[in-house]
């Protein structure tokens, strides 16, 4: 069961009961996801196109601010993104993201969500968009990536998804130079990510959370 809960910055988030966990911070949801994602993924980067792959599908909120920010810049972006427990329409249709977009983001908020699972799917001329139902933590990737988005619920909630095994699986299909981000900074996260083979880096947070983590694979 899902409660709806409006963050400090004005947009909404929700509750999970199941996991006894929010699905972003509320100090800010909007905030949050440009911080960890945004700017320390996306816009790190220095690529003009990219392959990006989001561990934890959720509210869609991190695939439409990739969406309107690769718009404004002109990145030619082909996103795919993993969820083992989608939301029904009925809870989306709760949150209040389209206060905070355009008409035309609106429409394509909505199609990230009403698209078919596994099939990859031209959204605009320059962002291609595939969602998977699936357990990440038995998922076999196929291809390489050049960013991955890591929005899984809390270490403590689901420990298997933060596990050396996992984060090797991510090292290994990251194209060299690749980047992974995420909200969380806690120790076991920066043990694992290192051991994976990652070059880890703490940095600020949003307004709310001291730290953040962005992890780089080095071109060897």
């Amino acid at each position: 069961m899902k409660n709806v809960i409006k963050t400090n910055d004005g947009s909404n988030t929700l509750y999970s009961r199941g996991f006894d966990e929010y699905y972003h911070s509320t100090f800010g949801a909007i905030d949050e996801s440009n911080c960890v994602y945004i700017d320390a993924g996306l816009n790190y980067s220095e690529l003009t196109s990219i392959k990006i792959f989001e561990v934890g599908f959720g509210t869609g909120l991190n695939a439409i601010l990739t969406f309107i920010e690769g718009s404004k810049k002109n990145i030619d972006i082909e996103y795919h993104t993993i969820e083992l427990f989608p939301l029904d329409i009925k809870t989306i249709n709760q949150l209040n993201y389209f206060e905070f977009i355009t008409s035309e983001q609106k429409l394509v908020y909505k199609i990230l969500h009403n698209s078919i699972w596994n099939e990859k799917i031209k959204i605009s001329e320059n962002f291609t968009f595939r969602k998977i139902k699936s357990d990440f933590n038995n998922y076999i990737f196929d291809e390489k990536f050049d960013l991955i988005y890591f929005d899984a619920f809390a270490p403590e909630k689901q420990p298997a998804m933060w596990s050396i095994k996992n984060f090797t699986k991510i090292y290994d299909i990251l194209n060299n130079n690749g980047i992974l981000t995420t909200y969380s900074s806690k120790g076991i996260v920066k043990n694992n990510l290192r051991n994976a083979g990652f070059k880890v880096t703490r940095l600020n947070g949003p307004k709310g959370k001291r730290h953040i983590l962005r992890a780089l694979k080095l071109k060897i």
